[in-house]
């Protein structure tokens, strides 16, 4: 046991230049071969080699509810992902849903090299990487592929303009297979109108809308992740609710006329009128 410590305790962090700005992989002290990504200080992703089913961050726990929840438990399924990281959530859909298939579209081909050099994907896994812009590479997608796309694309911490739009979702839908699920992660402050602009987009793609977040961050408290699920199936809202819930990060699921209440008859955000979503404050990373 006490060698297993000083094993971790030895592993040092792996910083390098990628794309998009200073990319530091941080050991995890308390899991042997978990590791931490942040870009230009911020946190993208954490990774357990020994356990790829185990989620730290709680937006990307709630993405795995949703995981869950797309279909039958272990069933394969036609993953999208547009934005890698270090390719988490990538990771868990083929731990939890082995023989499916993924694609992950991240445009950061020198943060690509890093994460498959010091963190490596299972070779069993069926994921195939592309090096282009999220909707360059979601053009690429054949109509009705995907039962599941997911949307975690930041540059400097910010999901950039051309990714918010109902431009971006009429191709999300159409690379979608009836009853496939969009998800996305979108980050907000006080006073949310991005995120309340971002349901309204996502309304008019789409007829069943769901938000998972922290109550605090739906209540414009503090600034965090809100994560984004839309189909056009009815959505397992009690479950996906008993799971957030029930989570180690509790958070809360808002669905039906609740969800349109807090959209506050916020407009649909297109091509012309896309900005990018808003930079967290200083004291987020902190």
């Amino acid at each position: 046991m006490a060698r297993n410590k000083r094993a971790r305790e030895a592993r040092e962090a792996v910083v390098e230049e990628v794309d998009g700005g200073l990319a530091e992989l941080i050991p995890d002290r308390d899991r042997a071969h978990a590791w931490t990504l942040l870009v230009d200080g911020a946190p993208q992703s954490h990774v357990d080699l020994d356990d790829p089913a185990h989620l730290d961050f709680e937006y990307q726990r709630r993405i795995g509810h949703i995981a869950d929840l797309v279909a039958p438990p272990g069933k394969p399924v036609h993953a999208l992902h547009l934005g890698g990281g270090a390719f988490t959530l990538a990771r868990y859909v083929a731990a939890t849903r082995p023989r499916s298939t993924q694609q992950i579209v991240e445009r950061d081909t020198a943060l690509v090299q890093l994460v498959r050099r010091e963190l490596p994907l299972d070779p069993q896994a069926r994921v195939r990487v592309r090096g282009t812009d999220a909707r360059e590479g979601l053009a690429k997608i054949a109509d009705g592929w995907a039962d599941l796309v997911i949307a975690d694309v930041f540059s400097g911490a910010r999901t950039p303009a051309h990714l918010t739009s109902t431009e971006f979702l009429a191709d999300v839908r159409r690379a979608l297979k009836p009853g496939g699920y969009y998800v996305a992660n979108l980050a907000d402050g006080p006073p949310l109108a991005h995120l309340r602009g971002q349901l309204a987009t996502a309304a008019a793609l789409f007829p069943e809308l769901a938000l998972a977040a922290d109550p605090a961050v739906l209540r414009g408290k503090r600034f965090g992740n809100a994560v984004l699920l839309a189909s056009d199936r009815a959505l397992p809202v009690a479950e996906l609710t008993r799971r957030c819930a029930g989570d180690p990060h509790p958070g809360r699921v808002e669905h039906g006329r609740g969800l349109i209440d807090f959209s506050g008859g916020a407009a649909a955000v297109t091509d012309a009128a896309a900005v990018a979503s808003p930079a967290p404050p200083p004291s987020v990373f902190r």
